[in-house]
């Protein structure tokens, strides 16, 4: 799950405002995007995994930018920069969309928080938060405020308890709420599958607010997790399932097009590939075993290599390896058929399926 610009003693890392309470609780530190972040705490990333499948987690996702695009004009330069249609929402509202290039690639994927008429605060991926900047301006405030994401089937219940008006948030709201006399931001985002919100707050509130969400009892989980409950959700990440070459919709994120509002960067590209048709689609891969699916795999049916692994992990849930995969489309291949999954020299029996890959569908 490392991005490409993390070369272990390259250093110096950025550090979350929180680094010395994960320190404290035994977290194991690594480096992620540029920023040096909790991977696991001592119970395990496959207890976390659990515990945000069946109870309720916090995640530190302060590495996550924060780009603020303000002014009279914020609506039209977005609408222009990113690939969905703003129109689709409002101010108090979130909304996933993506940054291309003129071929149609993603560049990044982005959450945007609408905060009012004239505020925008665009939410890149850690490693790519400069690139935003150069690509649609604003402010980079990212070092201002620390995001602690509450995720889980309990998260709201537990969360309320501490701070009952950001637990009450909508699914993709986004509203205000004060933290002990602080001004703070929620949003009804997250990035395991489950219910849950995140939680923008003062840098220097970031300690405070942390230890009142985990004496609610709600378990610390680092990004090992995240990234498994991202890859069971089928949740793209960006340097696997995005990235140069890699458009909307050969993603099955076509969704995040505005094909309604105007011009905007790469809609002549993907205006072109929607009529073609993509080469590949992204699918999810169920292994027949435990053993774990690696990124780089290759796919193959009846000795033919059909695609490649994007990313790939063990799940906690269904106990199994499981990937996803970017697959030729003249392969022809639907969902639930057999496939081999060709990794360090092992042959591994697998299924094709559509995302998510858990709760499984019917058809699994």
């Amino acid at each position: 799950m490392a991005s490409e610009d993390d070369v272990p003693g390259s250093g110096p890392f950025r550090r979350s405002p929180l680094y010395a309470t994960h320190v404290a609780l035994g977290a194991k530190m690594v480096p992620f995007g540029g920023w040096e972040m909790p991977l696991a705490y001592p119970g395990g990333t496959v207890a976390e995994h659990r515990a945000c499948r069946t109870s309720a987690v916090v995640f530190d996702v302060s590495h996550l930018g924060t780009v603020r695009v303000t002014g009279p004009d914020a609506f039209d330069h977005l609408q222009y920069s990113l690939s969905n249609d703003l129109r689709k929402i409002s101010p108090g509202r979130a909304q996933y969309t993506q940054l291309l290039d003129v071929t149609g690639s993603v560049t990044d994927d982005i959450i945007v928080w609408w905060v009012d008429e004239e505020r925008f605060d665009v939410m890149p991926n850690a490693s790519n938060t400069s690139r935003v900047v150069a690509a649609i301006g604003g402010n980079d405030v990212t070092d201002e405020r620390a995001i602690l994401a509450v995720q889980g089937p309990e998260a709201r219940a537990r969360l309320a308890k501490v701070a009952p008006e950001a637990a009450a948030v909508r699914r993709f709201a986004v509203a205000r709420f004060t933290w002990e006399g602080a001004d703070c931001l929620v949003a009804g985002t997250g990035y395991t599958g489950e219910d849950g919100v995140e939680c923008a707050v003062p840098a220097e509130m970031a300690e405070s607010f942390w230890s009142a969400v985990v004496g609610t009892g709600i378990t610390p989980a680092g990004l090992g997790a995240r990234d498994t409950l991202r890859l069971e959700a089928g949740l793209p990440l960006h340097g696997h399932e995005l990235g140069p070459g890699i458009t909307p919709l050969q993603a099955e994120l076509a969704w995040v097009v505005g094909w309604a509002k105007g011009d905007f960067v790469g809609r002549a590209a993907l205006e072109e590939e929607k009529a073609a048709g993509p080469t590949r689609w992204l699918r999810g891969v169920v292994g027949h075993a435990r053993q774990p699916l690696r990124d780089g795999a290759e796919i193959e049916v009846d000795g033919r290599t059909v695609g490649r692994l994007t990313s790939g992990n063990f799940s906690p849930m269904r106990e199994r390896g499981i990937g996803l995969a970017l697959i030729d489309a003249d392969a022809q291949l639907l969902d639930g058929d057999p496939v081999t999954v060709v990794q360090r020299g092992r042959s591994l029996a697998a299924t094709l399926v559509r995302p998510p890959l858990w709760p499984p569908r019917v058809e699994d």
